[in-house]
């Protein structure tokens, strides 16, 4: 098992005209033992979109301005490295493009089938992680009538049911009621049993409810607790 699944030596992402992370030198490490999950908590000010743009940088969606990033053990400032990485990585974002002609389950089977999972293994694992987000009763319901925690619980599914190596979170967490967001930290924790999770979100104390390490960012500087 990989026990630093990303490390960061100065690296730069930019965010549009600006940076989601500068000179950025860091490394997250899981105990031998097991897993574990980090929260990076995004200042509002100044910053729409650096989370996104931090995630897709991990995510080996694009390259990082300069430094050097190992995600996986996977080097991101090659081509090589990103497409490696893509295929052990799942992204679960909270305004994902809507998809309004799938039901629940109907989303984390195309997922599933984007993973190139073999065709032997899609049903059982979609029905075991539509279960295990407590998504069973919603599973035939569209996307378009149901609620938002649902349809971010769904979007969790689909980007879990690969069992990645890598669980990346863009804002999912944000803008829930209590109830919602301690419900959802649960499942995400639970989830962060068997893969290591990365969440991007607004604020520090509901990330902390999901994981065992925040980060916070301001201006594109990273800031350790």
């Amino acid at each position: 098992m990989i026990t630093t699944p990303v490390v960061a030596a100065g690296v730069g992402v930019r965010h549009g005209r600006g940076w989601a992370l500068r000179s950025a030198s860091f490394r997250l490490e899981c105990p031998i033992s097991g897993r574990t999950t980090f929260g990076i908590a995004i200042s509002r000010a100044g910053n729409h979109g650096a989370a996104t743009a931090l995630v897709d940088v991990l995510a080996g969606l694009v390259r990082p301005a300069y430094g050097e990033l190992r995600v996986l053990g996977e080097d991101l400032t090659t081509a090589r490295g990103r497409d490696a990485v893509r295929g052990q990585v799942g992204v679960a974002r909270r305004l994902a493009r809507p998809q309004p002609a799938f039901r629940v389950r109907g989303l984390v089977e195309h997922a599933a089938r984007l993973t190139r999972l073999p065709r032997r293994d899609r049903d059982p694992l979609t029905a075991a992680i539509v279960d295990r987000l407590s998504l069973t009763a919603w599973a035939d319901v569209p996307l378009r009538t149901a609620p938002d925690v649902v349809c971010r619980r769904a979007r969790l599914a689909a980007a879990a049911v690969h069992q990645p190596d890598l669980l990346l979170m863009d804002g999912l967490l944000d803008d829930l009621c209590p109830r919602d967001s301690a419900a959802l930290a649960d499942a995400i924790r639970d989830l962060g049993r068997d893969t290591t999770v990365v969440a991007t979100g607004r604020e520090a104390a509901t990330l902390a409810l999901a994981c065992d390490e925040v980060l916070t960012m301001a201006d594109g500087i990273l800031v350790w607790p």
